[in-house]
């Protein structure tokens, strides 16, 4: 092995025997660490570590540097359909001026959250998917060259209706759609009476940027979820979210802690699955509810990367760094070591016997 400091540059790393390009570098406490995948030197988990100076981090290339950009439109609607879709549609249009390459809008952006309350008026909003919405979607996907995830009120059939998201590829195709799986049913959340639970299964979209997996809301609490679609491999998950806080609520306490759990929970699926988490939500105050805004992107190993405001309209691009969840993957290498032959009894309602 070479003696340190090492002052890695490709001149040098060739002259050691080193080939640059099987390094992925990190940071460490003693400045510079580079990941070396060969046989040689000191084994570290399944990766080989070599230390040198901060200042040779600027010498080395990443093994993989894809980058992704990401776009959250967090807004608040009114009773006007059109309305909140050209409010969607300009939102869209600003991430994509900013780079935006894959773009997530909140759950049931053309309404308002209707779900406050059982109206069978509301079953009015409802439409076919594919249908005029994601029409409208594919030509603006194709003119702007981005990804667009977009949650709609499905119309299936005479009486039967879903909490959907559609995916829109950026050459403006229609890659397919996820039906929300967890249905909740709470005060101001009835949603039970409007969707059927969904029955595609969990999905993945294999886009022009990136495998993304959608999951819709009330499925932030089940980490089943998140784990089935990491474990189809999807690289970013995206939550598109509305909820919010019960403007009745007197304790100041309890609605932190509501929303506290909401982002660590959703956190904690980064961490487990070590992928990007990217949740949207919707602000602004409807009937009883304030919707808490609070959107974010939380990197593979759960820190956030991002926060937007509980009080304010916002579109925001983020860059993700995919080599990031290769290399937390590598080093926290939880897939590797899943006992599935020991996770039968999950699949019980609650294991009482």
């Amino acid at each position: 092995m070479p003696s340190a400091p090492l002052i890695w540059t490709p001149t040098s790393a060739a002259a050691e025997g080193f080939d640059s390009k099987n390094f992925l570098p990190a940071r460490s406490e003693k400045g510079w660490a580079g990941i070396y995948f060969a046989p040689r030197t000191i084994r570290i988990r399944s990766g080989l570590l070599l230390y040198g100076p901060a200042e040779s981090r600027s010498y080395f290339t990443p093994k993989m540097t894809r980058k992704v950009n990401v776009g959250l439109v967090q807004m608040s609607c009114s009773a006007d359909v059109q309305a909140n879709f050209r409010k969607a549609e300009a939102g869209i249009r600003e991430a994509a001026a900013k780079g935006a390459q894959i773009v997530c809008l909140q759950e049931l952006f053309t309404s308002l959250y209707f779900c406050d309350v059982e109206d069978p008026a509301n079953f009015n909003l409802a439409e076919p998917i594919p249908g005029p919405s994601t029409d409208r979607l594919q030509t603006l996907a194709a003119e702007l060259g981005v990804v667009i995830v977009a949650s709609l009120f499905e119309k299936r059939a005479a009486g039967l209706y879903h909490n959907t998201t559609a995916i829109l590829d950026a050459d403006g195709s229609y890659l397919g759609k996820y039906r929300k799986m967890h249905i909740p049913d709470d005060p101001g959340y009835y949603e039970k009476y409007y969707f059927t639970p969904g029955d595609l299964g969990y999905k993945v979209f294999e886009t022009k940027y990136a495998k993304i997996g959608v999951l819709i809301c009330w499925d932030q609490w089940y980490p089943e979820a998140s784990r089935i679609t990491a474990l189809m491999g999807a690289e970013i998950l995206f939550y598109p979210t509305a909820i919010g806080w019960d403007v009745n609520e007197p304790d100041a306490t309890v609605n932190q802690e509501q929303y506290d759990a909401w982002q660590t929970i959703q956190r904690s699926h980064a961490v487990a699955n070590g992928v990007y988490v990217v949740s949207v939500n919707r602000v602004g105050r409807e009937a009883d509810q304030q919707f808490w805004g609070g959107s974010f992107v939380a990197k593979p190993h759960g820190s956030l990367l991002y926060l937007a405001p509980h009080n304010e309209e916002v579109v925001h691009v983020q860059e993700l760094d995919m080599a990031v969840s290769d290399h937390i993957r590598t080093t926290w290498p939880y897939f590797r070591d899943r006992r599935i032959d020991s996770y039968q009894p999950i699949t019980r309602r609650f294991i009482d016997e």
